[in-house]
């Protein structure tokens, strides 16, 4: 193989920078965008798609030998899986998967496909797999945003731990760090707001507009004014279809979805508010704005003047009376910028703790592992670099520190304690850079916390703090500006940053007022949001609302004691615990140029990303040094089986023993531990695996050797069994012949010792018939034994029928077992039938009938019966036997295929295996009508339709029409008037008169239902349009926000004074004209 093209740059014979970058490019060129330096991986971004994550290639990187395929990201997501489960160097180990690069470099897309193959690897055909496949998607919406370096750049970081029993996954959790809440209300040239903005303007059809309160993109100042080209809005309109359906997986309750959505819309009212003083001094809002405040108030589900009174005046109590401290116009605006970035922060927070609630393990487990998946902000260096960079650049010097401990520092160090030769290899230490940041009590951070702590203190105030404390360090360096500026020599370069806002972004502080207005709010997610304590991690703690009616100040007061930036650090904290406990695996993300062009590769900037990541000297400890170095009790007690020994002492002899017998080499030995080479762990699983597989071999036929045994002694108890009743049937045949000819003898004796005849009298009697041969006369019978039933015909029966006979001495158990089997059966199948009478019946029933492709509760048989004469296409619906869901049974070309439709917590029907929720069964059908089901692509063509079109076939569904018929509008009446206000529950859709002409409904319902109608007709507008009227009722069974008909009305206010004021624009330039 070529130097430049070798697929290992450890392996390369001569080391420098010139053919590191060549053997780089050249495969790039290639199209090979991975490369391995020994076990790391480099990931060069090609910007372009590439055939390499196909279902046939996710497949040849199952269980792969590394050596035989090329460099890819499915090996180290295999390698990860496999050390997991303790089948390579180590035994059952948590382990961790770091991805890092700059921003642009694909460490998003590559979290996503490792993701992928860990599901693919562990797959056991469970929803819980792809409802952790959709937690990407929903986060990349809310998290990630457009930046001048890339178009979807996390704006967060997120480790994600997958949780595994043995080889299965059990759940997962999402931990998030440093979200960029100032993107909400300001964006740079070229940059954008995070995409669910425009996903959400783009995909919401216009009657969801006017629900929410949505009006015509460019109004919004949040999003700058701008919008994006038609092909652009048809993306983000696919974009938020996928959004909504990885809600819908995940669990989210359409509740939750409506007032989240409008808690959005809200922020965007908000951001067009603005202030103008009045006479007195005291700020009004705009003419113009006047609207968008009573729209927000609405959307948010709070009162217009109390949310007024929030911006523009700060209340505090002193001794017992309220002193209202009115705001500047600058004040107001920043306390209006200050609700959105916290009410976007809360909602985002929240998204992640309902994410790990709905994924955490249904069961408490003893034995779990964990793969975490790292992918955090990459390093960012803009031309204004603000509060958001510094942090997201101290993360990527922590990683950079692991990566060096792990890879460098621990390495030598150990080389030296065990006396092992070794050249030291020189690298970039970036340990003092971390010390700038976070030493105490003079460090960057701690200098941040103090100055917070001071009311009056300044930005300008901070950065002479960091003037006096660092002149003299290497690492910092001294901006001469009139603005507060300041410079930090990174591990991957030299960063200005721009300290305006540093104190206040620090802070994050709620003025209580605010907070208060929240926790009141008609919108239960709202209140729920700013009722919930933040952790010292900065992570969203939602509590029960009864809790916290008690203790809400004392948990609010505790929580403001940290700063955004003790929270980050605590964050980072725990994040590196987690992962200096398990076993790291290495992807260094590379971006090969500027532009974001495919097939474009910029040499300079290249090797900026290989310098400063010490690629150069990674190469070079990975092919000269040992990075594995196991103890030789942790050896030992791995790979004892090698030696095929029964009772091996766990010391240095055996290790050594070992060694020889697997004939490896370039591994040297220590005084307490083995020094081996990355390629020595496969080499050693390998010969794991041979022994693996003899073993097998051995077992099968062991097994096999010993079944044949016992079913060779069962046929002989067979034949023995069969002579003896062959026997016992001639012995018997005998006595009777015995008997016969005794019999005979005796009539004949007594025929001649009879006299001539005599005429007599005729006998009342009749003579005796002879019995048949078979028949032993009672006489006979009574001394006789009991005799088995004759078989007249024996074959060797089978294994089954042999196990059969033998058990026959106990059939009281078997009986007595069978029952309980029956019983259970029968539990199973009525309380399947309690669950789909009182929850699904009247989802199912259309019309006051079932659909013809449903059937009822049929077994599997009966259900490939029905399918026997129909057409491939063919298709029904049955309730499952003993669980609560349903099947779908499918007549292909050349056999019937079953399709298990689990029934989600929200409501949502999803087919095991698929990654779509629907809302009904109806929506399914028509949905896999033109999207084939997973994996063969299987269309719904024909239903099976029962045999009776009068009335259903099965007895189950017989007297279900008539009920949910009857009662159908009056128990949607009364669940309607249950719902309230509750979290998890749908809002209550309005009550048309139907109901009232109902017959069957008693007089007490219908005046509850004129009542409610009468309270409803004074809160909807007179003046409704026939298609506005049609979207309330029409859509009356979907949840609304609260206060919809306040937002309404605020849209037509806002709509008339836009009219109003372009038509003065017009006129003013007309009179210029």
């Amino acid at each position: 193989m070529a130097e430049e093209t070798r697929e290992d740059l450890a392996t390369l014979s001569e080391l420098d920078e010139k053919r590191l970058l060549e053997a780089l490019s050249t495969r790039f060129t290639q199209n090979h965008i991975y490369t391995y330096i020994g076990d790391i991986l480099i990931a060069v971004n090609p910007f372009k798609y590439l055939p390499l994550y196909e279902k046939t290639v996710s497949d040849l990187y199952k269980c792969h030998e590394k050596s035989l395929l090329p460099p890819h990201i499915f090996s180290v997501a295999d390698r990860a899986y496999q050390s997991m489960l303790g089948k390579l160097a180590t035994g059952p180990r948590n382990q961790c998967i770091v991805i890092s690069g700059e921003s642009g470099a694909g460490k998003t897309e590559s979290t996503k496909l490792l993701l992928r193959q860990i599901m693919e690897l562990c797959k056991a055909n469970s929803q819980l797999e792809r409802q952790i496949l959709q937690v990407n998607p929903l986060l990349e919406a809310f998290g990630n945003a457009q930046t001048v370096m890339n178009d979807n750049s996390s704006r967060f970081g997120k480790y994600i731990q997958l949780r595994f029993q043995n080889a299965s996954v059990k759940g997962a959790k999402i931990n998030e760090y440093l979200l960029e809440k100032s993107r909400v209300v300001h964006q740079d040239e070229g940059e954008r707001n995070f995409h669910i903005f425009y996903y959400m303007l783009g995909g919401i059809s216009a009657a969801e507009k006017e629900i929410y309160g949505l009006l015509n993109p460019v109004l919004y100042r949040y999003i700058n004014n701008q919008y994006g080209t038609d092909e652009m809005i048809t993306q983000w309109s696919t974009k938020y279809l996928e959004v909504c359906n990885a809600m819908d997986m995940v669990g989210f309750h359409e509740q939750e979805k409506v007032d989240m959505m409008t808690i959005l819309a809200g922020i965007l009212s908000l951001g067009n508010i603005g202030f103008e003083p009045q006479e007195n001094a005291i700020l009004k809002v705009t003419d113009q704005s006047t609207g968008w405040l009573k729209a927000a108030a609405g959307q948010f589900g709070v009162q217009e003047d109390e949310l007024l009174n929030c911006l523009i005046c700060t209340m505090s109590v002193t001794r017992g009376e309220s002193i209202n401290r009115y705001h500047s116009q600058q004040q107001a605006e920043d306390a209006r910028d200050s609700i959105a970035k916290v009410a976007y922060g809360r909602v985002f927070g929240w998204i992640v703790s309902k994410i790990n609630e709905l994924l955490t393990p249904k069961e408490t487990f003893d034995d779990l592992h964990e793969i975490g998946i790292l992918d955090i902000f990459g390093f960012e260096n803009f031309a204004v670099n603000r509060y958001e960079q510094l942090c997201i650049n101290l993360a990527n010097e922590q990683l950079q520190y692991f990566f060096n401990h792990h890879i460098f520092l621990m390495g030598q160090r150990e080389y030296k304690e065990e006396g092992i030769d070794w050249e030291t290899i020189t690298f970039k230490d970036n340990k003092p850079i971390l010390d700038l940041f976070l030493a105490k009590p003079v460090g960057i951070f701690s200098l941040l916390d103090e100055q917070s702590a001071f009311p009056q203190a300044t930005d300008k105030n901070f950065v002479e703090k960091l003037n006096s404390s660092f002149k003299g360090n290497a690492h910092f360096e001294v901006v001469r500006s009139h603005m507060p500026m300041f410079s930090i020599v990174h591990y991957a370069g030299r960063v200005q940053y721009n300290a305006s806002g540093f104190l206040e972004k620090n802070r994050d502080t709620i003025p209580a007022n605010i907070r208060g207005l929240f926790i009141n709010s008609v919108t239960p997610l709202l209140s729920v949001l700013f009722a919930a304590t933040i952790s010292r991690t900065g992570t969203l703690m939602p509590q029960s609302r009864a809790k916290l009616l008690k203790s809400i100040d004392d948990n609010f007061n505790s929580t403001r004691k940290l700063s955004v930036g003790a929270q980050f650090k605590h964050s980072l904290t725990v994040l590196m615990e987690k992962m200096f406990a398990a076993n790291p695996h290495f992807i260094r993300c590379i971006k090969p140029n500027s532009s974001k062009k495919p097939d474009l590769l910029d040499s300079k900037l290249i090797m900026e990303q290989l310098r400063y990541n010490g690629l150069l000297e990674t190469i070079r400890i990975r092919r000269d040094g040992y990075s594995w170095r196991p103890l030789f009790e942790d050896f030992a007690q791995r790979y004892r089986i090698l030696l095929i020994k029964p009772d091996v002492p766990s010391n240095k002899e055996t290790c050594l023993c070992i060694l020889n017998n697997a004939n490896l080499k370039d591994w040297k030995c220590g005084h307490s531990r083995l020094f081996f080479k990355y390629w020595h762990q496969e080499e050693l699983a390998k010969l794991i695996e041979r022994l693996e597989h003899a073993a097998t071999v051995i077992q099968k036929n062991y097994l096999k050797y010993i079944c044949r045994r016992k079913y060779r002694k069962l046929i002989a108890e067979l034949k023995q069994k069969k002579l003896q009743l062959e026997k016992e049937e001639e012995e018997r045949r005998l006595k009777e012949r015995e008997e016969e000819e005794e019999r005979k003898r005796h009539l004949d004796m007594e025929q001649e010792n009879q006299r001539p005849p005599v005429p007599m009298p005729r006998k009342l009697k009749s003579a005796p018939q002879p019995r048949p041969r078979s028949v032993i006369p009672d006489i006979v019978h009574r001394h006789l034994p009991p005799v088995p039933r004759p078989r007249s015909k024996i074959e060797v029966a089978s294994l089954v029928k042999v196990a059969d006979t033998i058990n026959d001495d106990l059939p009281q158990a078997d009986s007595i077992h069978e029952d309980e089997e029956v019983i259970q059966r029968q539990v199973k199948r009525m309380n399947t039938l309690h669950w789909f009478r009182q929850t699904q019946a009247r989802k199912v029933v259309t019309n006051g009938a079932f659909p013809c492709w449903f059937h009822g509760m049929i077994s599997r048989r009966q259900a490939e019966d029905l399918m026997t004469d129909k057409p491939p296409g063919c298709f029904l619906i049955r309730v499952g036997q003993s669980r609560n869901g349903y099947t779908l049974t499918y007549r292909g070309k050349d056999r019937c295929r079953h399709y298990l439709i689990e029934m989600q917590s929200n409501g949502k029907y999803v087919i095991l295996g698929e990654d779509r929720a629907h809302a009904s069964l109806i929506d399914l059908i028509e949905y896999h009508k033109t999207v084939g089901i997973q994996p063969f692509m299987e269309v719904l063509v024909d239903p099976c339709g029962q045999k009776c079109k009068q009335q259903p076939d099965y007895e189950e569904l017989q007297n279900i029409i008539k009920t949910s018929s009857i009662h159908e509008e009056n128990v949607d009446a009364l669940e309607g008037n249950e719902q309230l206000h509750h979290e998890h529950i749908e809002h209550p859709s309005p009550l048309g008169s139907s109901n009232m002409k109902d017959p069957h409904v008693p007089p007490v319902m219908k005046r509850i239902f004129e009542r409610n109608a009468r309270a409803e007709a004074k809160n909807i507008p007179k003046k409704w349009t026939q298609d506005e009227s049609n979207i309330y009722n029409k859509n009356s069974s979907r949840p609304f926000p609260r206060l919809y008909p306040s937002i309404r009305l605020a849209m037509r206010e806002i709509q008339q004074i836009q009219q109003h004021f372009s038509d003065r624009t017009n006129d003013s330039e007309a009179k210029n004209s």
